[in-house]
């Protein structure tokens, strides 16, 4: 069985046990629990304490009417730095419909309408302030691409801080040579760069090559990987079975990949062919590589119909 690092996740109160409703109901959260086995909660930032969890552009005080959305998004980074420096994720409480517009702990939503389908501007603002953690609304965890991209995010992020825990230049050189695919698929010159960072031409004091590799790292998992990357990847790993392969599953794998670019079959169709290949032909590389499975296959929804298993 594959191990994984065990992430730690700062996650309000409000989420899974306190009792926030108007008739004292907690609000349970599916997700939240099949996570549990997997990993470390912090039950800590309600967002009574720091005025967070309205899925908003901006937000204005109730009572002076001012745009104070830069000043809770700084209350929160720095009540992230003082009191979680662990951290490799973030989960904070979505309101409904119903609740946007009405306020919470004195503050309103600039839009009145709609919950936007899209990450809210608000989050978006404290995503860019605290690149360094994987951060998403409960909300739109329930959308597929935005769960695996956040998985993805929070395990990778969670197995380099065991790797910078370590201290050691070959823990990063194994860390960086079996998130290669993974990485690809998120931003290949960005890959180039840490592939750079690691090489340490420069002779960088051991300290600055795990910043300088860190800072890319972040860059690299801003955003979810692209569907065209993930062609890219699955077709790089394809040239490692050519010549093993007869004529009907070249056709077949072509023809697979095809009907993936055209929305047809989930990305996890492709990589179930891949995944099987690798182990079939006792290729040791392609089957340590994260692309295959990037997080603990259990927290996949599996109710997702056909994309239950795929991360993009």
């Amino acid at each position: 069985m594959k191990r994984f690092a065990v992430p730690k996740v700062v996650i309000s109160r409000f989420i899974e046990f306190a009792e926030v409703r108007c008739n004292g109901a907690g609000i349970p959260k599916k997700m939240v629990q099949r996570m549990q086995p997997y990993v470390e909660f912090v039950y800590s930032l309600p967002e009574s304490e720091v005025s967070s969890g309205l899925p908003a552009e901006r937000l204005v005080h109730l009572g002076t009417e001012e745009d104070e959305t830069d000043k809770v998004v700084k209350r929160i980074s720095q009540t992230l730095e003082k009191y979680f420096p662990f951290a490799d994720g973030l989960l904070l409480k979505s309101c409904t419909q119903e609740n946007v517009g009405q306020g919470v702990n004195g503050y309103r939503s600039t839009e009145h309408s709609e919950v936007s389908a899209g990450m809210s501007g608000f989050i978006t603002e404290v995503s860019v302030q605290n690149k360094g953690l994987a951060i998403e609304e409960m909300g739109r965890l329930e959308e597929l691409t935005s769960r695996c991209h956040f998985l993805t995010k929070m395990f990778t992020l969670a197995s380099f801080r065991e790797v910078k825990e370590s201290g050691k230049m070959n823990s990063l050189r194994q860390f960086h040579a079996t998130n290669k695919y993974l990485f690809m698929a998120y931003h290949p010159d960005t890959l180039k760069r840490m592939g750079r960072a690691v090489a340490n031409h420069e002779h960088y004091s051991l300290e600055m090559v795990f910043e300088n590799y860190e800072g890319l790292l972040h860059e690299l998992l801003r955003e979810p990987a692209k569907p065209s990357a993930h062609v890219n990847v699955c077709q790089h790993i394809y040239g490692y079975f050519k010549k093993e392969l007869t004529k009907e599953e070249k056709e077949n794998f072509r023809s697979l990949l095809g009907q993936y670019k055209r929305g047809e079959v989930p990305l996890n169709a492709v990589i179930r062919v891949l995944s099987n290949w690798a182990s079939h032909f006792q290729s040791d590389y392609l089957k340590r590589q994260t692309y295959f499975e990037p997080y603990p296959q259990e927290l996949l929804d599996m109710s997702d119909s056909g994309e239950g298993s795929t991360y993009s």
